[in-house]
C-alpha cells in the first residue's frame, strides 16, 4: 500500500438529464455516461418519443438507475434540498472549473440545435457554462460536468504541481509500461 488511496467518495447524489432532447443517441450516450459517473437516476423534460428509445445506452443503465419523463417543466419534480443546475452557453453562466457542485443537485441539459427554455432557466439555482468557444455535442457536455463533479468533489487527491501522476505512481513513469501493468495485455 502506498498511503495515497482515493478519499471516500462524498456524500450525496446527482441525477442528469435534458430538456426536449430529440435523438436516440444521444440520450442512450447520456445514461451511460450517468451509470458509469455513479449518477442517481436521469431525467428528460419534454422529450421526443423517437428520443426515449436510448438505444446507444449499452449499460443498460436504465436497469440499474431511475429515469424520469416529465413532460414539461412544471411537471418537474426534485426532493428537497436538490438544487437544479442548468448547462448553457450563456455569457453569464459560471464557467464550470469555477463551480462548486451542490451535495444534492440535478443537471439539466439543453436540447440538439438549441438552449434551455426561459422557463426551465427561471426556475434554476445555478447555470454554469463549460468554457468552450461553441456548443458540444449534449452527450458529451454530460459527460464533461459528471467528470468535473466527480473530480472536484474531493475523490481524489490534488493535482501534482508538476506534469505526471502523483509522486512514486509508477504508472505515471514513462517508458515503464510492462507487461499487465498498463494497457491491455500489452507489454514490452
Amino acid at each position: 500500500m502506498r498511503g495515497t488511496e482515493p478519499a471516500a467518495l462524498p456524500r450525496g447524489y446527482f441525477g442528469i438529464g435534458a430538456e426536449r432532447i430529440s435523438k436516440a443517441l444521444n440520450l442512450g450516450n447520456l445514461m451511460r455516461s450517468a451509470h458509469g459517473f455513479g449518477a442517481s437516476f436521469t431525467f428528460t423534460l419534454g422529450a421526443a418519443y423517437q428520443a426515449l428509445e436510448a438505444r446507444a445506452d449499452t449499460s443498460k443503465g436504465a436497469q440499474h438507475l431511475p429515469h424520469y419523463n416529465w413532460k414539461t417543466v412544471d411537471e418537474l419534480m426534485l426532493t428537497a434540498g436538490c438544487r437544479l443546475v442548468g448547462v448553457e452557453l450563456l455569457d453569464e453562466a459560471i464557467d464550470l472549473p469555477s463551480f462548486h457542485h451542490p451535495p444534492q443537485a440535478a443537471y439539466v441539459l439543453g436540447p440538439e440545435r438549441g438552449a434551455l427554455s426561459p422557463e426551465l432557466i427561471a426556475r434554476c439555482d445555478y447555470v454554469v457554462r463549460i468554457p468552450t468557444s461553441f456548443c458540444v455535442n449534449l452527450a458529451m457536455a454530460g459527460a464533461i460536468v459528471m467528470y468535473d463533479r466527480v473530480r472536484s468533489l474531493g475523490r481524489f487527491p490534488p493535482r501534482p504541481i508538476g506534469e505526471g501522476g502523483p509522486a512514486g505512481d509508477r504508472r505515471a513513469m514513462r517508458g515503464k509500461v510492462g507487461r499487465g501493468k498498463i494497457g491491455r495485455g500489452g507489454g514490452a
